[in-house]
């Protein structure tokens, strides 16, 4: 699936304002980078990018790699996300580039790094596992 595809799949089956905050800039195989647009819905106290709003990008963007390689499967679903902070990420736009490490017929894992936009340093890790529903029997 292109970006572009990818974006509208995002949007068009997961209803409500949080996605709509989504880009997805690029797609290549076993990867995809994806963009949260900067939005105070988003703000903790403190004026950074709460957790929360960091988990949910880091799981949109394994979601939209794998979708990427595997093709619209709405029914994949997140078994784990495991994630470190490593730094206050600014009141930006924040950028994930997904990395899928294995893609296998049930499981994919890929690490996810997450950019305050245009700062090289990470603000953020996570490690993410999917599961991909057995094709369905055509007969």
């Amino acid at each position: 699936m292109s970006a572009e595809e990818l974006e509208q799949f995002l949007y068009s089956h997961f209803p409500g304002d949080e996605h709509q905050a989504f880009t997805v800039e690029r797609v290549e195989e076993m990867f995809a980078q994806v963009r949260m647009r900067d939005d105070r819905r988003h703000l903790r106290p403190g004026g950074t990018i709460s957790g929360p709003s960091l988990m949910m990008l880091s799981d949109t963007a394994m979601y939209m790699a794998l979708l990427g390689m595997i093709g619209p499967v709405s029914l994949a679903v997140t078994t784990n996300l495991n994630i470190n902070f490593l730094r206050k990420p600014a009141q930006t736009d924040v950028i994930a580039e997904c990395k899928l490490l294995k893609l296998g017929r049930r499981l994919a894992v890929g690490e996810v790094t997450m950019y305050s936009d245009g700062d090289p340093e990470p603000v953020a890790h996570a490690t993410v596992t999917y599961s991909i529903p057995p094709e369905q029997n055509s007969t």
